[in-house]
């Protein structure tokens, strides 16, 4: 849970092709399509605040939850420019804390996968449930098994004037892990370069182990979607998206 540390300082300047306005438009429908037209939205793993200050536009208030302080303290600069009335907390997500109830959590980028232990994952689940409104949703997207496999054991570099990187990849297919070795070059004011080195895991997860976790969190599986459509996921869709609900809590239902 130590990513996106060396990253930050040029997390956006490699995710500028990343689409978000377009994300924002899809998420903002699965809200309205399960009832979430205004409120307070939670998003975990937040990151540089691209997408929350989006939302925070369409109307609802935002909190941003991320582990990694570099990244939140790039939020909190998108946050002076734009003015927006957004709250930032530095927490791991397995062990957030809220002072209240929110309308629904989002998250994205494949931040769930970074849960490798499913045990974990209901911990996050059962977070989430515990701090959503009756009736609350949560959406979040995954990376699937097809997707790792497809990345295989792969090499991805980009080189950029002020920044360059080495993404490599490995997938374990035995334990549905899967390994970016990533490498940064940051050029320096005196025109030399720094270079970052993180290790990033990730574990694939089938659609049935979520919902086993889902209900295991006291979350009611809703439905889930090919990434950006709303049909249901095909044995090649690389994301998906996952609609939860809670229907209670797991301690009013012991």
């Amino acid at each position: 849970m130590e990513a996106y540390t060396g990253f930050a300082a040029v997390y956006d300047t490699f995710m500028d092709n990343i689409p978000y306005e377009e994300w924002c438009v899809y998420l903002r429908k699965l809200l309205l399509r399960y009832g979430v037209s205004e409120g307070i939205v939670l998003e975990l793993g937040c990151g540089t605040g691209s997408l929350t200050e989006l939302l925070a536009e369409s109307g609802y208030d935002m909190i941003g939850i991320d582990s990694a302080n570099e990244m939140l303290q790039l939020a909190v600069e998108k946050r002076a420019q734009s003015g927006r009335d957004i709250l930032y907390l530095c927490q791991d997500m397995r062990s957030f804390e809220l002072y209240g109830t929110v309308a629904a959590a989002v998250s994205v980028c494949d931040c769930m996968n970074y849960i490798t232990e499913p045990v974990e994952l209901v911990t996050v689940f059962r977070l989430v449930n515990n701090y959503l409104d009756p009736g609350g949703v949560f959406i979040f997207d995954l990376n699937t098994e097809y997707k790792y496999r497809l990345l295989g054991d792969s090499t991805i570099a980009e080189d950029r004037e002020e920044c360059s990187f080495i993404w490599e990849n490995e997938y374990d297919e035995a334990e549905k892990i899967n390994t970016y070795e990533l490498s940064v070059f940051v050029k320096e004011s005196d025109g030399r370069y720094e270079k970052y080195h993180e290790t990033h895991f990730q574990r694939a997860y089938s659609l049935e182990e979520v919902k086993t976790a889902l209900t295991g969190a006291g979350l009611e599986f809703l439905a889930a979607f090919d990434a950006f459509t709303f049909e249901p996921p095909k044995e090649d869709s690389e994301r998906i998206y996952v609609v939860a609900g809670e229907r209670g809590k797991v301690g009013e239902q012991e």
